[in-house]
Protein backbone atom coordinates (compact mmCIF):
# COMPACT_ATOMS: atom_id res chain seq x y z
CA UNK A 1 0.00 0.00 0.00
CA UNK A 2 1.12 3.61 -0.72
CA UNK A 3 0.39 6.19 0.98
CA UNK A 4 1.05 9.52 0.31
CA UNK A 5 1.29 12.72 2.23
CA UNK A 6 -1.77 14.59 2.10
CA UNK A 7 -1.62 17.65 -0.33
CA UNK A 8 1.53 16.44 -2.05
CA UNK A 9 2.09 14.71 -5.30
CA UNK A 10 5.05 13.91 -7.52
CA UNK A 11 4.01 16.52 -9.15
CA UNK A 12 4.07 18.84 -6.60
CA UNK A 13 6.13 18.06 -3.68
CA UNK A 14 6.47 19.35 -0.47
CA UNK A 15 8.95 22.51 -0.91
CA UNK A 16 11.63 22.28 1.95
CA UNK A 17 12.15 25.56 1.60
CA UNK A 18 8.17 26.90 2.44
CA UNK A 19 9.07 26.23 6.47
CA UNK A 20 5.93 28.49 7.80
CA UNK A 21 3.55 26.15 5.46
CA UNK A 22 4.99 23.08 7.10
CA UNK A 23 4.56 21.36 9.94
CA UNK A 24 7.84 19.49 11.57
CA UNK A 25 8.89 17.05 14.20
CA UNK A 26 8.97 19.19 17.93
CA UNK A 27 11.43 16.76 19.24
CA UNK A 28 13.62 17.73 16.30
CA UNK A 29 12.70 21.25 16.90
CA UNK A 30 14.11 20.99 20.66
CA UNK A 31 17.16 18.95 19.24
CA UNK A 32 18.09 21.75 16.79
CA UNK A 33 17.45 24.10 19.43
CA UNK A 34 20.45 22.17 21.54
CA UNK A 35 22.87 22.22 18.40
CA UNK A 36 22.23 26.16 18.15
CA UNK A 37 23.07 26.53 21.12
CA UNK A 38 26.04 24.59 21.29
CA UNK A 39 27.07 27.08 18.16
CA UNK A 40 26.63 30.06 19.08
CA UNK A 41 28.91 28.98 22.61
CA UNK A 42 31.66 27.90 20.36
CA UNK A 43 32.91 25.81 23.02
CA UNK A 44 32.29 22.82 24.65
CA UNK A 45 29.50 22.63 27.36
CA UNK A 46 28.32 20.88 29.89
CA UNK A 47 24.55 19.21 30.28
CA UNK A 48 23.72 21.90 32.37
CA UNK A 49 25.13 24.63 30.33
CA UNK A 50 23.67 23.44 27.28
CA UNK A 51 20.48 23.23 28.82
CA UNK A 52 20.73 26.13 30.08
CA UNK A 53 21.78 27.93 27.14
CA UNK A 54 18.99 26.55 25.28
CA UNK A 55 16.48 27.71 27.51
CA UNK A 56 15.72 23.75 28.52
CA UNK A 57 15.39 21.72 31.33
CA UNK A 58 18.61 19.60 31.76
CA UNK A 59 15.97 16.27 32.26
CA UNK A 60 14.64 17.51 28.94
CA UNK A 61 17.83 18.13 27.03
CA UNK A 62 19.41 14.57 28.19
CA UNK A 63 17.75 12.16 25.81
CA UNK A 64 18.09 14.92 23.06
CA UNK A 65 21.71 14.71 23.60
CA UNK A 66 21.97 10.77 24.00
CA UNK A 67 20.47 10.48 20.66
CA UNK A 68 23.10 13.20 18.67
CA UNK A 69 25.67 11.11 20.27
CA UNK A 70 24.30 8.38 18.80
CA UNK A 71 24.45 9.24 15.55
CA UNK A 72 27.55 11.08 15.96
CA UNK A 73 26.33 14.56 15.43
CA UNK A 74 27.90 15.65 19.25
CA UNK A 75 31.11 13.42 20.94
CA UNK A 76 31.74 14.16 25.08
CA UNK A 77 35.02 13.77 26.27
CA UNK A 78 36.34 12.85 29.58
CA UNK A 79 34.85 15.65 31.57
CA UNK A 80 31.41 15.27 30.37
CA UNK A 81 31.50 18.06 27.56
CA UNK A 82 29.30 17.77 24.27
CA UNK A 83 31.02 18.99 21.42
CA UNK A 84 31.06 18.01 17.74
CA UNK A 85 30.85 14.40 16.80
CA UNK A 86 32.41 12.71 13.83
CA UNK A 87 29.19 13.15 11.87
CA UNK A 88 29.05 16.80 12.98
CA UNK A 89 32.45 17.40 11.70
CA UNK A 90 31.89 15.43 8.09
CA UNK A 91 28.63 17.59 7.66
CA UNK A 92 30.99 20.74 8.19
CA UNK A 93 33.88 19.41 5.86
CA UNK A 94 31.34 19.12 2.94
CA UNK A 95 29.63 22.50 3.34
CA UNK A 96 33.10 24.13 3.36
CA UNK A 97 33.79 22.59 0.67
CA UNK A 98 30.47 23.94 -1.15
CA UNK A 99 31.37 27.43 -0.45
CA UNK A 100 32.22 30.28 -2.86
CA UNK A 101 32.20 33.33 -1.14
CA UNK A 102 32.01 35.59 -3.96
CA UNK A 103 29.08 32.97 -5.42
CA UNK A 104 27.55 32.89 -1.60
CA UNK A 105 27.87 36.30 -1.30
CA UNK A 106 26.64 37.97 -4.59
CA UNK A 107 22.50 37.97 -2.86
CA UNK A 108 23.67 39.64 0.26
CA UNK A 109 25.88 42.55 -1.67
CA UNK A 110 22.84 43.27 -3.90
CA UNK A 111 20.34 43.22 -0.89
CA UNK A 112 22.63 45.86 0.67
CA UNK A 113 23.23 48.34 -2.29
CA UNK A 114 19.35 48.18 -2.56
CA UNK A 115 18.83 48.85 1.08
CA UNK A 116 21.08 51.27 1.66
CA UNK A 117 21.03 52.98 -1.84
CA UNK A 118 24.75 53.15 -2.10
CA UNK A 119 27.24 51.51 -3.98
CA UNK A 120 28.90 48.66 -2.94
CA UNK A 121 32.20 47.16 -3.48
CA UNK A 122 33.69 43.83 -2.20
CA UNK A 123 37.38 43.13 -2.26
CA UNK A 124 39.79 40.28 -1.67
CA UNK A 125 43.73 40.28 -0.37
CA UNK A 126 45.10 39.59 -4.27
CA UNK A 127 48.91 39.36 -5.00
CA UNK A 128 49.58 42.98 -5.00
CA UNK A 129 46.94 44.09 -2.21
CA UNK A 130 43.22 44.44 -1.43
CA UNK A 131 41.93 44.43 -4.69
CA UNK A 132 38.15 45.06 -5.79
CA UNK A 133 36.22 41.57 -7.39
CA UNK A 134 32.70 42.81 -7.09
CA UNK A 135 31.10 46.53 -7.47
CA UNK A 136 26.94 46.88 -7.49
CA UNK A 137 26.60 50.41 -8.27
CA UNK A 138 23.98 52.81 -7.01
CA UNK A 139 21.24 54.29 -8.80
CA UNK A 140 22.24 57.81 -7.59
CA UNK A 141 25.14 59.42 -9.82
CA UNK A 142 28.61 58.97 -7.78
CA UNK A 143 31.97 59.95 -9.10
CA UNK A 144 33.94 56.94 -7.69
CA UNK A 145 37.30 55.50 -9.26
CA UNK A 146 36.49 52.11 -8.17
CA UNK A 147 36.13 49.47 -10.53
CA UNK A 148 36.92 45.48 -10.69
CA UNK A 149 40.29 44.64 -10.47
CA UNK A 150 40.77 48.03 -9.04
CA UNK A 151 43.53 47.76 -6.27
CA UNK A 152 43.60 50.05 -2.93
CA UNK A 153 45.92 51.42 -0.64
CA UNK A 154 46.53 49.69 2.88
CA UNK A 155 46.63 53.19 4.25
CA UNK A 156 44.30 56.00 2.94
CA UNK A 157 41.52 53.17 2.50
CA UNK A 158 38.68 51.77 4.59
CA UNK A 159 38.94 48.69 2.59
CA UNK A 160 42.59 48.31 2.66
CA UNK A 161 43.06 49.54 6.53
CA UNK A 162 40.08 47.02 7.44
CA UNK A 163 42.66 44.09 5.39
CA UNK A 164 45.86 45.62 7.44
CA UNK A 165 44.36 45.54 11.00
CA UNK A 166 43.81 41.64 10.79
CA UNK A 167 47.29 40.74 9.02
CA UNK A 168 50.33 39.60 11.03
CA UNK A 169 53.41 42.61 11.15
CA UNK A 170 55.67 40.72 9.06
CA UNK A 171 53.14 40.22 6.11
CA UNK A 172 52.02 43.91 6.19
CA UNK A 173 55.31 45.24 6.31
CA UNK A 174 55.88 43.54 3.70
CA UNK A 175 52.75 44.42 1.27
CA UNK A 176 53.27 47.96 2.28
CA UNK A 177 56.46 48.16 0.67
CA UNK A 178 54.37 48.09 -2.39
CA UNK A 179 51.89 50.79 -1.25
CA UNK A 180 53.02 53.35 -4.31
CA UNK A 181 51.85 51.07 -7.01
CA UNK A 182 48.31 50.85 -5.06
CA UNK A 183 45.01 53.66 -6.11
CA UNK A 184 46.00 56.09 -3.32
CA UNK A 185 48.74 54.72 -1.80
CA UNK A 186 51.02 56.21 0.57
CA UNK A 187 54.64 57.17 0.73
CA UNK A 188 56.18 54.14 2.25
CA UNK A 189 58.23 56.38 4.73
CA UNK A 190 54.66 57.17 6.38
CA UNK A 191 53.66 54.31 7.75
CA UNK A 192 57.33 52.07 7.84
CA UNK A 193 59.91 52.89 10.26
CA UNK A 194 63.44 52.01 9.78
CA UNK A 195 65.88 52.11 12.43
CA UNK A 196 69.24 51.78 12.53
CA UNK A 197 69.35 48.21 13.39
CA UNK A 198 67.73 47.65 10.25
CA UNK A 199 64.59 46.10 11.25
CA UNK A 200 61.22 47.75 9.46
CA UNK A 201 58.35 48.52 11.41
CA UNK A 202 54.70 49.88 11.72
CA UNK A 203 55.00 53.68 12.42
CA UNK A 204 52.83 54.23 15.83
CA UNK A 205 50.67 56.34 14.40
CA UNK A 206 49.34 53.48 11.79
CA UNK A 207 49.85 50.75 14.77
CA UNK A 208 47.02 53.09 16.29
CA UNK A 209 44.50 53.25 13.31
CA UNK A 210 44.63 49.28 12.98
CA UNK A 211 43.94 48.86 16.63
CA UNK A 212 41.16 50.87 16.35
CA UNK A 213 39.57 48.82 13.05
CA UNK A 214 40.05 45.83 15.45
CA UNK A 215 38.18 46.96 18.34
CA UNK A 216 35.33 48.55 16.39
CA UNK A 217 35.74 45.55 13.43
CA UNK A 218 34.77 48.41 10.69
CA UNK A 219 36.16 51.14 9.63
CA UNK A 220 35.35 54.92 7.51
CA UNK A 221 36.64 57.41 5.23
CA UNK A 222 34.76 60.66 4.49
CA UNK A 223 36.17 62.72 1.87
CA UNK A 224 39.12 60.75 1.47
CA UNK A 225 41.47 59.77 -0.78
CA UNK A 226 38.10 60.68 -3.11
CA UNK A 227 36.60 64.64 -2.18
CA UNK A 228 33.01 64.05 -1.50
CA UNK A 229 33.15 59.94 -1.39
CA UNK A 230 32.70 58.69 1.93
CA UNK A 231 33.09 54.64 2.72
CA UNK A 232 32.53 52.31 5.44
CA UNK A 233 34.16 49.27 5.20
CA UNK A 234 33.78 45.93 7.33
CA UNK A 235 35.55 42.25 7.01
CA UNK A 236 34.39 38.70 6.51
CA UNK A 237 35.63 36.50 8.41
CA UNK A 238 36.01 32.57 7.20
CA UNK A 239 36.05 29.20 9.10
CA UNK A 240 39.57 29.85 10.53
CA UNK A 241 39.31 33.61 11.85
CA UNK A 242 40.98 34.85 8.53
CA UNK A 243 39.67 37.99 6.63
CA UNK A 244 38.77 36.15 3.25
CA UNK A 245 36.63 39.33 2.18
CA UNK A 246 35.91 43.02 3.04
CA UNK A 247 32.27 44.85 2.29
CA UNK A 248 32.52 48.80 1.84
CA UNK A 249 29.34 50.59 1.47
CA UNK A 250 30.15 53.72 -0.41
CA UNK A 251 28.33 57.56 -0.92
CA UNK A 252 28.61 60.48 -1.44
CA UNK A 253 29.53 62.58 1.67
CA UNK A 254 26.20 64.19 1.98
CA UNK A 255 23.64 61.01 1.41
CA UNK A 256 23.97 59.29 4.58
CA UNK A 257 25.00 58.94 8.33
CA UNK A 258 28.57 57.96 8.58
CA UNK A 259 28.66 57.13 11.83
CA UNK A 260 29.88 53.98 13.02
CA UNK A 261 26.71 53.45 15.11
CA UNK A 262 24.26 54.80 12.19
CA UNK A 263 21.81 53.00 10.29
CA UNK A 264 24.25 52.05 7.08
CA UNK A 265 26.64 50.84 9.38
CA UNK A 266 24.89 48.39 11.17
CA UNK A 267 22.96 47.46 7.96
CA UNK A 268 26.95 46.97 6.55
CA UNK A 269 27.78 44.79 10.24
CA UNK A 270 24.88 42.99 9.72
CA UNK A 271 25.49 41.70 5.96
CA UNK A 272 29.36 41.53 7.45
CA UNK A 273 28.35 38.93 9.89
CA UNK A 274 26.00 36.80 8.33
CA UNK A 275 28.25 36.14 5.43
CA UNK A 276 31.18 35.57 8.28
CA UNK A 277 28.52 32.74 9.52
CA UNK A 278 27.90 31.59 6.38
CA UNK A 279 31.08 31.31 5.98
CA UNK A 280 31.73 29.07 9.44
CA UNK A 281 33.09 31.82 11.82
CA UNK A 282 31.51 31.28 15.14
CA UNK A 283 33.76 34.20 16.93
CA UNK A 284 32.70 36.95 18.54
Amino acid sequence: MQIETPGASEANPPQLDDTKAQRGISALDNTGELLLALVAAGRPLSLRDLAAAADMPAAKAFPHLVSLLKVGLLSRDDAGLFGAGPLGMELGLIALQRLSPIRDAEPEIVALAAQSGMSVAVAILGPLGPTVIRFEESARPQHVSLRVGTVVSLVNTAIGRVFAAHLADDVLVGLLSQESIRLAGAPVGEVLVSPKKGVTSLAPAYLARRAKVVKEGIDDALDAPVPGIGTLAAPVFDHTGSVTLVVAVIGTSSSFDYSLQGTTAQRLLATTRRLSWRFGWIGR
